[in-house]
């Protein structure tokens, strides 16, 4: 590594400090499929996604939001695969960067505490460009605001713009909570995508 480049450029810090998050193996010993954390970084980036843990089906791939739930996310913001994984504009972040397994009741588990205090704040300080971040799931919200209601939280999304918008987690789990929460529909995702085109314009 010529270090000269890393203490100038901003993006190669950045990418020094992401390589030794994907190098991590602190909770090696707990993780049922061991460690893979799945992150997307850039100095560029607008808008960062922070949702839960990645997926069994992500911890394959290595592509974040690479199952069902990202569809959905991708449906809400009104984007295209390849806009949504343009990470020269799109920074994802979750609050557990690698699978962390599943729970009695079939649901995964939450996200390892280590990995936020380790890395998160650490790449964030890195990421000056970030317009916009998209809570996604309780487990972010309540990193960003402590415990509190979800559904109010979302229903709520006007008074954390234009920097933060709170969503639910997309997985199937949601379908039922949007058929008993037609306002998502009719008045979040509207103003959704209007913040994320917001975040881009400046550019």
């Amino acid at each position: 590594m010529n270090y000269a480049n890393v203490a100038s450029s901003p993006e190669a810090r950045l990418q020094a400090a992401a390589a030794e998050a994907r190098a991590c193996r602190v909770c090696a010993a707990v993780l049922p499929l061991g460690p893979r954390p799945v992150i997307r970084v850039s100095t560029t980036a607008r808008i960062l996604i922070a949702g839960q843990a990645p997926g069994t089906k992500v911890h394959e791939t290595g592509i974040p939001w690479n199952d069902p739930s990202g569809d959905r996310l991708r449906r809400w913001l009104g984007m295209d695969h390849d806009a949504f994984y343009d990470e020269g504009r799109i920074a994802i972040l979750p609050m557990g960067f690698c699978y962390p397994g599943r729970i009695a009741n079939g649901g995964d588990a939450p996200p390892r505490k280590e990995c936020a205090p380790l890395w998160r704040g650490r790449l964030l300080g890195l990421m000056p460009g970030i317009r916009l971040t998209l809570l996604v799931g309780s487990y972010a919200q309540i990193d960003a605001w402590g415990r509190g209601p979800m559904t109010a939280r979302v229903r709520a999304f006007r008074d954390y713009l234009p920097h933060r918008f709170p969503l639910p987690h997309p997985s199937w789990r949601t379908t039922a909570w949007e058929r008993k929460n037609p306002w998502f529909e009719a008045e979040a995702l509207p103003a959704l995508r209007a913040a994320v085109a917001a975040a881009f314009r400046a550019d």
